[in-house]
Formats: structure tokens, sequence, C-alpha cells
């Protein structure tokens, strides 16, 4: 079973350079990082989806004394 896949993808030169510039990585690793926070991006959108609706059962202040 392959754990990676070599793709071939076209993509606008400035859009490549500033994300370049805004991970400080090659080629590769940004691709990877981007892909990861579009995967990523479903989870979030579910956690979004609970806010306000779970209950906890200790307060701020006993958190806050359990450090």
């Amino acid at each position: 079973m392959k754990t990676s896949r070599k793709i071939t993808v076209e993509v606008p030169l400035g859009l490549l350079q500033k994300a370049q510039r805004a991970t400080g990585s090659g080629i590769t690793q940004t691709v990877r990082t981007g892909l990861g926070l579009v995967a990523g991006s479903q989870a979030y959108a579910r956690l979004r989806q609970l806010r306000g609706k779970v209950r906890f059962s200790l307060t701020p202040a006993r958190l806050k004394a359990d450090r």
C-alpha cells in the first residue's frame, strides 16, 4: 500500500508564491500544508456547530486551580 502519491498540478504562480511566503517552505511542503488545512476544515466546521451545546462539569475556577 502506498503512503503517498505523486501528482502534477497547475496553480497560479502568484498564489503559489503567496502560499510559500506564508509557510516559509518549499513547494511540496506548502502543498501538503494546504491540503491538510482543507482536510481539517471539516472537523472545525463540526466543532463550530457544537458551540453553546456542550455542558462542562468543571467550572473555570476549578480548571484554573488544576494547573
